[in-house]
């Protein structure tokens, strides 16, 4: 799975680029290196990126929509920090490292990336065994 790719909050950071490209305001960039260079991507993509992938952020959006009364869409966002807590450990530092504790601070973990076979292996194989659970689980109900 590419690091590009995944996610609502990937496509929170990375979609006003998508679709600059696709509109034909902005080009694609060229992927020769692996991992690409940091200059690939425009800067907007990495505040968007900060932005979305930081649980001084949540926390924040998650305090505002409870002091608000909006308990139930509070409940409701919790895949956001979830999704944080998948990305600390799969994400290199060397491209899209996941800092979360932005802004406070710029620390991150060098962990594995999504590209390395055994991360994307692990996850295709615990995704088609919940799938797999929940399925067996419900035919079992009826």
């Amino acid at each position: 799975m590419d690091t590009l790719s995944h996610g609502l909050y990937g496509g929170l950071a990375f979609g006003p680029f998508f679709i600059g490209v696709f509109l034909g305001f902005q080009s694609w960039p060229d992927r020769q290196v692996e991992p690409p260079g940091i200059l690939i991507m425009p800067s907007y993509v990495y505040v968007l990126y900060n932005l979305t992938h930081s649980f001084i952020v949540y926390g924040l959006f998650f305090a505002l929509l409870w002091w608000l009364g909006k308990k139930d869409f509070a409940k409701l966002t919790l895949g956001w920090p979830l999704h944080i807590l998948v990305d600390i450990p799969t994400h290199a530092i060397d491209f899209f490292p996941t800092h979360f504790l932005w802004p406070l601070a710029n620390f991150s973990i060098n962990g594995a990336p999504w590209t390395r076979p055994v991360v994307l292996i692990s996850n295709f194989v615990l995704l088609a065994s919940l799938y797999g659970y929940w399925y067996w689980k419900r035919r079992k109900e009826r």
